[in-house]
């Protein structure tokens, strides 16, 4: 049986600043209202450079089967940033004992939804276990991701932020 997202998962609504104003569903959220909601992203580089990309399941519903940040998720109502960070790592790779570096917030739009997305980094050099939420994972270099970028490999969200954050064009 494939898995698919929860549709009736509350989610904060926020502000531009984070403030929660309101909640929704993730249903609503992605289906087009653009109710701003907050999520967490954690890039893992290990001590060689490489960034550590997952890849998404096909029955995800935003960009199934495209490379993605390491870590992607929903920030839970109740949960500070921090929280949802360290929950959405230890159950997506498996690491619980990492350091990680809060690097910007920003307003992400596409058709379907808005994101209040708050982008980490981290160092990691021991076990990665990819979690069924994801089709597994792998280390690439900088040229493997700059050749990709604009190929339809890598998720639009994911391009835009590491240009934003570490390889300005």
């Amino acid at each position: 049986m494939p898995m698919t997202d929860n549709m009736q998962e509350m989610l904060p609504i926020v502000d531009e600043e984070g403030n929660i104003i309101d909640a929704a569903t993730r249903g609503e959220c992605h289906g087009g209202s653009k109710k701003l909601h907050p999520v967490v992203h954690l890039h893992l580089f290990n001590s060689k450079g490489e960034l550590y990309l997952q890849k998404r399941p096909e029955w995800k519903d935003i960009q199934p089967g495209k490379w993605d940040t390491a870590v992607g998720g929903h920030v839970d109502l109740g949960e500070c940033i921090e929280q949802a960070l360290r929950r959405e790592v230890s159950e997506e790779l498996g690491i619980t004992d990492f350091t990680p570096e809060a690097l910007t917030k920003y307003v992400f739009e596409s058709d379907r939804e808005r994101e209040l997305v708050f982008p980490h980094k981290a160092v990691y050099d021991g076990e990665v276990s990819p979690s069924p939420e994801t089709d597994g994972g792998r280390w690439w270099t900088r040229q493997e991701i700059l050749d990709s970028i604009g190929k339809g490999i890598l998720t639009p969200n994911f391009e835009s932020e590491y240009i934003r954050l570490f390889s300005p064009l």
